[in-house]
C-alpha cells in the first residue's frame, strides 16, 4: 500500500477506503444461491450427498398443520444409482415444528424425524412394474429438493397432534392402586333384605 492509502487489486482501479471519492469497489461476486431443482441422474452417477435447511414458512402444504410457521427443517439427500441404471435417493429430515395439541389446544414442539428410500421416474407408470422403492416422478429429469423435504416432513407428522400425557394439561389421569378407595363394602345389595325375609319364614 502506498503512503497515500491506495493499492492495486490485480490491475483493477485503486480503492481508496480513507478518501471521500465516489469510486467503484471491485471484488469477486458472491457465489449464487444453491439450486433447488437438481438433475437426479447426474447426482446419482456421482453418488452425491446434499444437505439443505429450509424455512417452514416456505412450505405451503404445512400452513394449516402448524400452530406457528417459524422454524426450519434440516434435510439430507443421498443420491445413488439403482438397478437398470435408475436414479434413487435416501431422503431424511429432522425438525421441531410447532403443532397444536388437539387435547388442550396449546402449541408444542413436535420432534419430527423421518427417512425414505425413493426411486425417480419420468412418469408414475414408467418404473412401477419393477420398482422396489417409492416412486417419485421427475419433471424433465429434475426434482425440487424443497418439495422432497416437505413431502418427507408431512409423512413424519402425526395424524392427530397431542402432547405427551405427562405434559398435557387435559390428559386423563388415573389414581394409583394404593390411592383407590375400596368401596365394595358400601355397595347397595338389593337382594340382602329379601334373603333375610326368607330366612324368617
Amino acid at each position: 500500500m502506498s503512503a497515500g492509502g491506495d493499492f492495486k487489486n490485480n490491475d483493477l482501479h485503486p480503492i481508496d477506503f480513507d478518501r471521500a471519492r465516489n469510486r467503484p469497489y471491485y471484488t469477486r461476486p458472491m457465489a449464487p444461491g444453491l439450486p433447488d431443482r437438481v438433475d437426479c441422474a447426474h447426482l446419482a452417477d456421482d453418488a452425491v450427498v446434499l444437505e439443505r435447511e429450509y424455512q417452514l414458512a416456505e412450505m405451503p402444504r404445512l400452513k394449516d398443520l402448524l400452530a406457528d410457521a417459524r422454524g426450519s427443517v434440516r434435510a439430507r439427500f443421498a443420491f445413488e444409482k439403482l438397478g437398470a441404471g435408475r436414479a434413487g435417493a435416501t431422503v431424511s429430515i429432522e425438525a421441531a415444528p410447532q403443532m397444536m395439541c388437539q387435547r388442550c389446544l396449546q402449541g408444542f414442539a413436535f420432534a419430527a424425524n423421518g427417512g425414505s428410500e425413493i426411486e425417480f421416474a419420468g412418469s408414475s407408470d414408467a418404473a412401477a412394474a419393477g420398482a422396489q422403492r417409492e416412486i417419485y416422478v421427475m419433471d424433465e429429469g429434475r426434482v425440487s429438493l424443497r418439495d422432497l423435504a416437505e413431502e418427507e416432513l408431512l409423512l413424519a407428522l402425526p395424524a392427530v397432534a397431542m402432547h405427551a400425557p405427562q405434559s398435557c394439561g387435559r390428559a386423563p389421569t388415573y389414581a394409583a392402586d394404593h390411592e383407590r378407595q375400596d368401596t365394595s363394602g358400601d355397595r347397595t345389595r338389593p337382594f340382602t333384605a329379601l334373603q333375610d325375609l326368607l330366612k324368617k319364614t
